[in-house]
């Protein structure tokens, strides 16, 4: 009997990989006590050193941190850690420091909630499973989205980006899933909270989450086609920000993509 196999595990789609996470920051002291002491990350020291900005390592992610006035990212950063004793331990030595901000943790035993200086929630696991063979890297970003959108969202992936993109349904409530390379993926949680907290996730540009697509101009003339394209960044990058209704054009969830060609320098 030949062996059964589901081919489709193994489809990435047209995202073929996720970048980084960009958060303003108005302090980058607090920044590297929080990122790089409390998180156990490591900073760049060589992309953009000095120009009021700083990139963090998190295995394959990344944390952009320009400086500028604070703006929290709706949802929650994933993150995987080797160990989460010894993030606890660092936590514990940051938190005098990181008094007077938002900065709070909370371990609830298989992984650790925090927020970081500035509001942004992040959720830190250890390897497992789940993760692949991931032990230090950013496998999920979870953004806030309006209840009942998580089709729509799941389709708007699918028909402008060519991505692998599926709704469902857990012990949370409804969610888009969207592939974003071999071991990331793009999260919409519905959530009740949307609409009486403003009504977008991220707001603007200036946070955004930056993805590097194989097929680089079919979603350009489908977003172009849409009016949905912010900016021509360079030869190798564009951004969009609003996941819209693919029937009725209605934003849905508002939050800066930066979209890189394969050919990109960085």
């Amino acid at each position: 009997m030949r062996p059964v196999f589901d081919r489709t595990a193994e489809d990435v789609g047209n995202i073929v990989g996720f970048g980084h996470v960009s958060l303003r920051v108005p302090d980058l002291r607090l920044a590297t006590l929080f990122y790089v002491v409390g998180l156990g990350l490591s900073s760049d020291p060589y992309r953009m050193a000095g120009a009021g900005t700083m990139w963090v390592h998190a295995g394959d992610g990344r944390f952009h941190l320009p400086t500028g006035p604070a703006q929290a990212l709706r949802g929650i950063v994933g993150l995987v850690v080797p160990e989460l004793a010894a993030l606890r331990a660092r936590l514990d030595a940051v938190a005098p420091a990181l008094a007077g901000t938002r900065f709070t943790w909370q371990d609830s035993g298989d992984a650790i909630d925090l927020v970081c200086p500035w509001g942004t929630r992040l959720r830190a696991h250890a390897p497992q499973p789940r993760f692949g063979a991931v032990t230090l890297g950013m496998p999920y970003v979870e953004l806030d989205a309006p209840p009942g959108s998580a089709e729509a969202v799941a389709r708007f992936y699918r028909e402008t980006l060519h991505a692998v993109a599926t709704a469902g349904e857990d012990g949370r409530g409804r969610f888009a899933r969207v592939t974003a390379g071999q071991s990331a993926v793009i999260m919409f949680r519905e959530t009740g909270m949307f609409r009486e907290t403003g009504g977008t996730a991220g707001g603007t540009d200036a946070n955004h989450i930056q993805i590097t697509l194989a097929d680089f101009s079919g979603p350009h003339r489908r977003l172009l086609a849409r009016g949905l394209v912010t900016e021509e960044t360079s030869q190798h990058q564009y951004r969009f920000q609003d996941v819209v209704d693919p029937d009725s054009g209605e934003v849905l969830v508002t939050i800066g993509h930066a979209v890189g060609s394969m050919r990109h320098p960085l």
